[in-house]
Parts: structure tokens; C-alpha cells; sequence
């Protein structure tokens, strides 16, 4: 039996049709056990994700991390879920919020609309569901824009696989461009600069003569992938360099680390738990702490970094804790992800190759560039 994936019925005068699919990680429907328990054993499940032998890692996984961990993390979700019409979990609604923004940003031409969509790695939309939307759409040119400014086998190598995974049942799958990682664009440096000067328009800027702090912190993964081969490492460091340098701070001021380290092996170093303990037995009058490696605020941000890192911090001694809101939909970022999507689709349509586009984007670069 054949079980590929019949393409709809296009004549052949059709104009190509240009897709962007966003994919984020993703995040459970609801903030209940049941919900995340589904949730966290799909995303659990990926051996990109978790490289230990399938047989043990099984046993751990369905014996005692999903029985302890669902219900656990269904109250942690519950912290932070947003109510009303248009809520949900915080990743589902910035996520949403930001593609409907680059949708309208980069579509200047109605004649020749480019089909914007959003998809997660695990949970809903699915980028199985998302991509035969856009199949039924006729797409048969789609990049890829997945949310990891940082390249990670852990996750924007996963989002290959999937993607490579499910093209493998079409007769006829689109001409296909993945962005790999925007760690140190231009424009992705302006947008975090951004957000962080803001927030301290409204705050005041840490006193950093007086020993006040900008942590920046970004996800952890194990210090083997390192070791093997892993640029996540380096990546994160340039981008904090990068922001670090664009605000004019020293390493002394503006320090990298790594959250949400978990079992006992050793992952990537200084962790951010132990280091906001450290600060705080110093008597650290003031940290303020920003995640650049997430573009949109989720329950690892709300809740791990913005409750739990203030009440480590505190109860060790230190005074203030300012958690600084990811870029979400931050105009900067809007205009970020919509000039790295127009460098991607070079040559997949006439509005974006045109010379006068082409100038603006180039001459926008090269500003950001020469003030950062």
C-alpha cells in the first residue's frame, strides 16, 4: 500500500507560493497532569533531547520521572498560565503574537502573500498538522525559522529531524531552506539591547560600580555535548559577549550562565542557581537577570528564573532581583525576524530580490552594525 502523501490538485499557470513555518519547543494544553504528563513524555521521548541507551532511559522516564514530574510541573504552569479568550500557556501566546506580527510585516504585497505559520516541536500545532496546512495551500517553497537563536543538536537538530522525518511520506515536497542559527545577527543583538535598556528606563540601570549584576542566563544542556562536537556552548557565549559589549558592560558586570540543570551529570558551567546563591551571600544590593536565548517568555523564565531565582537570591542575603521579560514582541524583534526571514528567501521571490529591498535591508544591517 502506498502511504504517501498525495499533493492537491494545482494547474500549472499557479504562482509559487512561498511558506514560513516558526517553530518553537512547546508546551502542554493545559496546566494539568494529565496534559504535561503527554507533553513531557513526547518531548522526553526525543533521543535528541535525552542520549541515554532507549531500554534504561524507558524505565526512568515511564517508572519515575513522568509519575513524579507531571504533577509537579502541572502546578508550576498553573503559576504562570494566562487566563481569559486569548490565553494559554505564555510560549503559546508570545508565539502566537509574534508570527501574526512577522505575517504582517513582511507581507507588502498582497499579490504574492507569503503563508506565515507556527508550529511546535512537541505539543500543538504540530509541525506534522502545520505542514500539511500548507501543503493543501499549494506551498512549494518553505523556510524554516526555528526559535533557537543558538544551534543545539537538543533542539534545532530535532526540528530537522522531524521536519526530514515527515517530508519522507510526500511525492512532492517543497524546494526546503532551515535556518540554523542567528546567535550573533545584528539584529537579533539590537532587539536584546532593546529590551534590556527599556526595562531599565523604567527601573533604573544596576548600579555596576557597586558590585550590581546583569545576569544573563541561558538554557543548560550537558557538558557532553560539548565535548562531542555541541557549538551551543560557544554560540551562547557570543551572544552574551555580543549583548555585553552593544551595553557597554565588562564580563565583571555582565555574566553568563546556564539554568535548568537536571540529573547528575555534569552540564554546562557556571550554573545559574548556585550562581544567583553566590551573589546573594555576597550581599549583591542589586541583579538584574535576562534570558537572551529565549525569544518568548515560558514557564522556565516565568517561573524558574523570575520566582525561583528571586527567592534564592534572597533568602542567600541579596536585596533586589529583577527579572528582565524575554523580546517577545518587541518591535526591534518583529523587525529581527523579519529581515533574517528576507536574507533566507533570497531568490523565492520578486518583492524580496528587488534591488530597492535589497539596499534598505543592507544599509539597516550596516547601521546596526556601526551603533553596536
Amino acid at each position: 500500500m502506498n502511504n504517501q502523501i498525495l499533493d492537491p490538485q494545482i494547474a500549472h499557470s499557479t504562482s509559487a507560493k512561498v511558506g514560513i513555518v516558526v517553530v518553537n519547543l512547546g508546551t502542554p494544553d493545559a496546566p494539568t497532569a494529565k496534559a504535561v504528563r503527554t507533553y513531557l513524555k513526547q518531548f522526553l521521548s526525543d533521543p535528541r533531547v535525552v542520549e541515554i541507551p532507549r531500554v534504561i532511559w524507558w524505565m526512568i522516564l515511564n517508572l519515575i520521572i513522568l509519575p513524579i514530574r507531571s504533577g509537579a510541573s502541572a502546578k508550576k504552569y498553573a503559576k504562570v498560565w494566562i487566563s481569559g479568550d486569548k490565553g494559554g500557556s505564555p510560549l503559546l501566546v508570545h508565539s502566537k503574537s509574534q508570527v501574526e506580527l512577522l505575517r504582517q510585516a513582511i507581507n507588502r504585497d498582497p499579490t504574492r502573500p507569503f503563508i506565515v505559520e507556527l508550529a511546535m516541536r512537541y505539543g500543538n500545532p504540530s509541525i506534522e498538522s502545520v505542514l500539511q496546512k500548507i501543503n493543501d495551500q499549494g506551498v512549494d517553497r518553505l523556510l524554516v525559522l526555528p526559535m533557537y537563536p543558538q544551534y543545539s543538536a537538543t533542539t534545532t537538530a530535532s526540528t530537522f529531524d522531524e521536519i526530514y522525518r515527515i517530508y519522507k511520506a510526500y511525492r512532492n515536497p517543497p524546494s526546503l531552506r532551515i535556518i540554523k542559527h542567528f546567535h550573533d545577527h545584528p539584529l537579533y543583538i539590537k532587539a536584546l539591547k532593546a529590551q534590556v535598556e527599556e526595562f531599565w528606563q523604567l527601573h533604573g540601570r544596576p548600579n555596576f560600580s557597586a558590585g550590581e549584576k546583569l545576569v544573563m542566563s541561558f538554557h543548560g544542556v550537558p557538558k557532553r555535548t560539548l565535548d562531542m562536537g555541541d557549538p551551543y556552548h560557544c554560540e551562547c557565549h557570543k551572544t552574551g559577549r555580543l549583548l555585553r559589549e552593544s551595553l557597554g558592560l565588562s564580563a565583571e558586570e555582565a555574566m553568563v550562565s546556564f539554568q535548568s540543570r537536571f540529573g547528575k551529570a555534569e552540564w554546562l558551567k557556571p550554573y545559574t542557581a548556585p550562581l544567583l546563591e553566590q551573589l546573594g551571600q555576597k550581599g549583591t544590593t542589586r541583579v538584574d537577570i535576562f534570558c537572551p536565548g529565549f525569544p518568548a517568555d515560558c514557564l522556565e523564565t516565568l517561573e524558574e528564573i523570575a520566582m525561583e531565582g528571586k527567592e534564592i537570591f534572597e533568602h542567600a542575603g541579596g536585596k533586589n532581583y529583577f527579572a528582565i521579560p524575554c523580546i517577545n514582541s518587541h518591535p526591534d524583534w518583529i523587525l529581527a525576524l523579519q529581515g533574517i526571514a528576507e536574507e533566507n528567501l533570497l531568490g523565492w521571490n520578486p518583492l524580496i530580490d528587488s534591488a530597492e529591498i535589497t539596499k534598505e535591508r543592507l544599509a539597516r544591517v550596516a547601521s546596526i552594525q556601526g551603533s553596536l
